[in-house]
């Protein structure tokens, strides 16, 4: 039988930002036209990160806590969430167990209280290496996650599976479904977002520069109503939509997740690697291709040294319940990688510009 824990404990997380992440990085031209963005009045309640309602993971695989990249949505009565697992540790591997990363899905009456129900493995000549960072979204009654194979290098792409019940998937018979093109990336795609806008859905990916050292974002589209197969989907861009250009970004933005507010697309992002620190941004865009950053300083940023996420505050997921209020998940942990936890905090909003919610507080939307 699995074995799940929760971890509930009180963790003070600073909010004093690092002098690097205050700094804009003035070493190359921007691939696209990105005004200056505005400082942002403080994105934070007062304790808003000091006690997280919720810190899970599983430890099934690793016999410690270890789970990445959370994708969460309200499916019926309960909330799903979508996970990366790491490879089994050889002394606790099953005979069939796979040799690289797989899918993990959690259920919660609550968003607070998780526990795994179900894990997705390889099944298909593309992802025998690996699977991993799903990206899950509720479509005419449906779940389809879009996820990308895991160990292949600049050959990782993007997949595509549908589920009647959120637990069970059918996988894409063309996956993957989508690799960037051009000569201004390495032909891999990572960090799978969908969106729907108007007649299509948005795809955002994570891909790499051609020498394979700065991770950045692409954007491609297919028409809602077709199938999400391979031969939908068009690359709507020609260069990286938004590339790492702050310090606190270093040399990587990745892990994209979107929602809508009026007439604006608002985008959290990943900067940094992983324990770099990751640390998570904000954009906007009214077009879904052209996006300018809110503020040049993380809107999460990771905790003090010996904090529960010192060395990173990562991997956003957006998700708004049914009853208007929003959340933020994201991934954490204080050892540089050993352990992984997943959180959450709420936002509130002021307009396009999202504030995190100490918790407790009511969240104000306006």
């Amino acid at each position: 039988m699995h074995r799940f824990h929760s971890f509930f404990r009180t963790a003070a997380v600073s909010l004093v930002l690092t002098r690097a992440a205050l700094a804009a990085d003035t070493s190359g031209a921007a691939t696209l036209p990105i005004a200056e963005p505005p400082r942002l009045w403080s994105t934070h309640s007062p304790g808003a990160l000091q006690n997280p309602p919720m810190k899970w993971a599983d430890d099934t695989r690793l016999g410690r806590p270890h789970a990445k990249d959370p994708s969460v949505v309200r499916f019926g009565s309960r909330y799903l969430m979508y996970f990366s697992l790491p490879p089994f540790a050889k002394e606790r591997a099953p005979a069939n167990a796979p040799k690289g990363w797989s899918i993990g899905i959690a259920q919660s009456t609550n968003l607070r209280d998780w526990n795994k129900i179900a894990e997705l493995w390889p099944e298909q000549a593309c992802d025998q290496n690996g699977l991993c960072a799903p990206g899950a979204r509720v479509l005419n009654g449906k779940v389809h996650l879009f996820y990308q194979t895991y160990g292949n290098g600049p050959k990782d792409a993007i997949c595509h599976a549908i589920s009647d019940d959120g637990v069970h998937f059918n996988r894409d018979a063309s996956n993957p479904v989508f690799r960037p093109t051009g000569d201004w990336n390495n032909g891999r795609a990572i960090d799978a977002e969908v969106f729907p806008d108007g007649d299509r859905l948005l795809l955002y990916f994570a891909t790499r520069d051609p020498a394979g050292k700065v991770q950045m974002l692409g954007v491609a589209a297919a028409p809602l109503r077709s199938d999400f197969s391979r031969s939908t989907w068009k690359q709507l861009c020609d260069q990286p939509i938004l590339k790492p250009e702050l310090a606190w970004e270093t040399r990587c933005i990745e892990a994209p997740t979107i929602t809508r507010r009026g007439d604006t697309l608002v985008m959290f992002y990943a900067g940094g690697f992983n324990n770099d620190p990751q640390q998570v941004g904000v954009a906007t865009s009214r077009d879904g291709v052209l996006w300018t950053r809110s503020t040049n300083v993380p809107l999460l940023p990771n905790g003090a040294p010996g904090e529960w996420n010192s060395s990173e505050s990562g991997h956003p997921g957006y998700f708004a319940d049914d009853d208007g209020r929003s959340y933020l998940f994201f991934q954490g942990n204080n050892d540089r990688g050993k352990t992984w936890l997943l959180s959450c905090v709420e936002l509130e909003w002021h307009g396009n510009q999202p504030r995190i919610v100490a918790p407790g507080a009511r969240a104000s939307q306006r």
